[in-house]
Order: C-alpha cells, then sequence, then structure tokens
C-alpha cells in the first residue's frame, strides 16, 4: 500500500525505500514491546491467547507488501528474541522460535500480496488479514506435523494454541483492516 501511495506521488525510489525501512523498524519495534507489555500485564498465558506479536505483522504486511512484509515477520521474533534473551528471559522461547518466525513470515507475506489492491480499495485489508492468519496457523500446524519426532510441538499442542489465541484472531481480524484503511485515508488525504 505504501509502496503505491508513494509511487503515485511521484516520490523517488530512494525516498520510497528509506520511508519503508523506517516504517518496518517502527512495525518491528512495536511487535517487540507490544508482547512485553502483554506479558507484563497478564503474564505467560497472555501471550498464547492475545498473540500481541501478530498485529504489528498483519499490519507491516499489509502496509509493505509481500517482500518488506516477509522481512517483517522474519524480523519481529528474531529481534525479540535477541533483546529478551540479553536481559534473561527469551521471548519466544529458543523452541518455539523457528516456528514462530515461518508462521509470522507466512502471515505478512499472505496479508502483502494483497497490499497493492488495499491502495486502490481499503476495503481488501478484511480478505488480505483473514487469508494470512488461517495461511499462518495452518502453515504453524502443517510444520508440527512435520517436525512432532524433534519439536516440541505436536499438532495436539498446535491446535490447542490455535484455539486459545481464536478470539485475539477474530480481534485482529477487525483491529487490523480499520486501521489499515485509517491510515490509507490519512496518506491519501495529505494527497488530495
Amino acid at each position: 500500500m505504501l509502496e503505491n501511495i508513494l509511487a503515485r506521488r511521484g516520490v523517488s525510489v530512494k525516498i520510497r525505500f528509506t520511508v519503508k525501512a523506517a516504517v518496518s523498524v517502527g512495525i518491528v519495534a512495536l511487535a517487540v514491546l507490544l508482547p512485553q507489555l502483554v506479558h507484563l500485564a497478564l503474564g505467560q498465558a497472555g501471550g498464547t491467547q492475545w498473540l500481541p506479536m501478530y498485529l504489528p505483522v498483519l499490519l507491516g504486511g499489509c502496509l509493505l507488501g509481500t517482500w518488506w512484509g516477509l522481512g517483517v515477520g522474519l524480523a519481529s521474533p528474531l529481534v525479540s528474541f535477541a533483546i529478551t534473551s540479553a536481559m534473561g528471559s527469551a521471548m519466544p522461547a529458543a523452541a518455539r522460535l523457528p516456528f514462530m518466525m515461518a508462521e509470522l513470515a507466512v502471515f505478512a507475506a499472505v496479508s502483502g500480496l494483497f497490499s497493492k489492491k488495499i491502495a486502490e480499495n481499503g476495503w481488501l485489508a478484511f480478505p488480505a488479514v483473514l487469508l494470512a492468519q488461517v495461511s499462518g496457523r495452518a502453515f504453524f500446524l502443517l510444520l508440527a506435523v512435520i517436525f512432532q519426532s524433534v519439536a516440541p510441538f505436536t499438532p495436539a499442542v498446535v491446535w490447542s494454541q490455535i484455539q486459545t489465541g481464536l478470539l485475539a484472531l477474530v480481534l485482529q481480524a477487525v483491529l487490523v483492516p480499520f486501521a489499515v484503511m485509517g491510515l490509507r485515508l490519512l496518506l491519501k488525504k495529505d494527497h488530495d
């Protein structure tokens, strides 16, 4: 979405790159900070129930497109792990990290596929987020099936986590598209 809006304004490629890089850094920072706040307020179970890292990553995919979104999806859990490990309490846990990186990469890449169309019609953020959520969670479940003999996640454990986080997914399926549509209107308004 950002790429299209900036290109329509005639913004140079260098400035577009800089804007997308700055937005990506901001989204990754939010994806690191938000889980910390949720865990502080609601404890360890708050992360599984409210999926706080997913919201910024979905937002990043919709705003930045597939490739930048993919980078945000991969970087968010990795940066969170690096920072929180240095503080003595890794989030996500090392065993969950590769699974979460894969899942969030799918979330961001799939929602990013809609980015150009969202620039034209903000309502397309709704199917973008829903398809991303279903694809990401299904991919996590598939990875659990494939790697259950060597990973701490069985399909039953993953299915339980999916059920636990269902309310958060529903809320995010509403909040993220409205946030994207609001940002779209603000960015287009400045141009009109």
